[in-house]
């Protein structure tokens, strides 16, 4: 999973920079004023922003308006001391999806961090998915027919990443802005290698191959969205893995 953090405090960033990464094992991309923070908006793609107020160059609550003026309405957190009513009205009417005040305990901004993202993709539940497929954001287990097993922190980003849209039909491009930061080197077969790992824990129908477009998940009774294409586990495409040999793993990647 890829985080936003927009926070110009040197102490409060570093501190949070650490704890996301230790808790959640995701990538984070920090930034330090509102400029900076559309800027990374605009050429990225994040699960959540993690947004403070009180930013130079352009204050949190007109980014915000900008963003949601835009169309962009990725789940937004904000992150301020200011604990007075019109504060708070003017971040939710600005499309904010939650509040967290300062000073905040880890668990609870993680907590609250869960609960934006399975309201984002309509369960009440900290999980995502259905009977078939569920992905629990409290673990980081999946559950296939029955069969469930703790993820690797890319796997968990992988499926976070298809869960949120499933029967949505994500490329490449797409699903590796989803997963590595900035600065994070991409071997070209990465996604693959993740991909794989998956399918040989669940089976190929954990995640479906589109020839020559990308992959998705389906849940029972799902369509493709933004395709007519079908998805068949396992297609026998370059980027399908029922080639006899498996993709081979990135350096950083590979096996203790």
């Amino acid at each position: 999973m890829r985080i936003l953090l927009i926070e110009d405090d040197l102490q409060i960033g570093t501190s949070l920079m650490r704890a996301l990464k230790e808790n959640m094992q995701c990538s984070v991309d920090w930034v330090r004023d509102g400029i900076a923070g559309q800027q990374a908006v605009e050429h990225g793609s994040y699960a959540i922003i993690l947004l403070d107020l009180g930013l130079p160059r352009m204050g949190g609550l007109d980014l915000l308006q900008r963003l949601r003026a835009r169309g962009n309405q990725t789940p937004l957190l904000i992150l301020t001391a200011h604990d007075d009513l019109d504060t708070r009205v003017q971040g939710l009417d600005a499309g904010a999806d939650d509040f967290v005040l300062k000073p905040f305990e880890v668990p609870e901004l993680l907590a609250r961090m869960r609960a934006v993202l399975r309201r984002k993709a309509g369960y009440a539940t900290s999980s995502l998915g259905d009977d078939t497929i569920r992905l629990n954001l409290d673990t980081r287990s999946l559950t296939v027919d029955d069969h469930t097993e703790t993820l690797s922190a890319r796997e968990f980003a992988l499926m976070l990443a298809l869960l949120e849209r499933p029967g949505t039909i994500l490329s490449r491009n797409q699903l590796e802005q989803k997963i590595y930061g900035w600065g994070q080197e991409v071997e070209s077969n990465a996604v693959d290698v993740l991909i794989y790992s998956v399918r040989k824990k669940f089976g190929a129908s954990a995640i479906r191959n589109v020839r020559g477009l990308g992959w998705t998940v389906l849940l029972g009774g799902d369509k493709l969205k933004g395709s007519t294409a079908s998805a068949t586990p396992g297609s026998a495409t370059p980027d399908s893995d029922t080639a006899s040999d498996p993709p081979r793993a990135p350096a950083d990647d590979l096996p203790s």
